[in-house]
């Protein structure tokens, strides 16, 4: 396996442990939880993220010649989700997820 190939391998698993982690914490936390959890921007920007990352697996496990633009957007989205889940606090699982899929989509939109 060439080292794109599993660049591109660890960024789709990346992005899935991200939706899946994102999804949970939002239905089982955030909307518990109440408060600044569900402030609105913060709820977007996490809807946001969630889409983020499942566009970018579409797009690089059909390996399209666009998928660095998605993983560049992607990049973005997810520091500003995990900024968001920082400041809102208890949400380590979130801002770890989200910055670990913020490097690895930044690596493939290089």
């Amino acid at each position: 396996m060439s080292t794109s190939t599993a660049s591109k391998q660890d960024c789709i698993q990346n992005c899935q442990v991200c939706e899946t982690t994102l999804n949970n914490m939002l239905t089982e936390t955030c909307l518990a939880e109440g408060g600044e959890h569900v402030e609105q921007n913060h709820v977007k920007l996490m809807l946001d993220c969630v889409a983020a990352c499942n566009a970018c697996v579409g797009f690089m496990s059909r390996n399209s010649d666009y998928h660095a633009h998605y993983c560049n957007a992607c990049a973005e989205i997810c520091k500003a989700c995990a900024e968001s889940c920082e400041k809102v606090g208890g949400m380590d699982e979130c801002v770890e997820c989200c910055r670990k899929c913020e490097e690895s989509c930044s690596a493939m939109a290089a």
